[in-house]
């Protein structure tokens, strides 16, 4: 979907979304004990994706035609900004590249392909879970 310009409020709301999406990722896996840390990430990473698929198919639904400029900043607050800051491909990627400097590489390509499968997946039931809760079946 091509979007129109982008505005400075636009902006505001992405880098609101953002820093509140870090923010409890950061809570999150400082929660969790140091060994956890790519289980973590990954989780975090499938559970955003699931949260943007199951978000995007209720805002789908709820207009199906042409998007508000209210709506589009509430998509932009949501998706691309607390859910793009909640899940994090800097992490994935810092986390693969530690399994590699280590000897672990089959370890690597598990986690990384894992959770790029596991994200789509979980998307894809995220668009499932939205469209349910509506009572419109896929």
């Amino acid at each position: 979907m091509a979007e129109s310009s982008i505005t400075p409020l636009d902006l505001g709301v992405v880098f609101a979304g953002g820093a509140a999406g870090t923010g409890i990722r950061l809570l999150l896996v400082s929660a969790a004990p140091h060994a956890w840390g790519p289980l973590a990430t990954l989780g975090i990473n499938v559970l955003g994706a699931f949260l943007i698929g199951m978000v995007l198919e209720r805002m789908a639904v709820a207009a199906p035609s042409a998007e508000s400029a209210a709506r589009r900043r509430l998509r932009l607050l949501l998706t691309t900004g607390a859910l793009g800051g909640f899940t994090t491909y800097s992490a994935l990627a810092t986390d693969t590249v530690q399994f590699l400097t280590v000897g672990e590489g089959a370890l690597a390509v598990v986690y990384a392909l894992g959770t790029v499968l596991l994200g789509a997946a979980a998307a894809f039931a995220g668009v499932v879970a939205g469209s349910l809760l509506l009572g419109r079946r896929s």
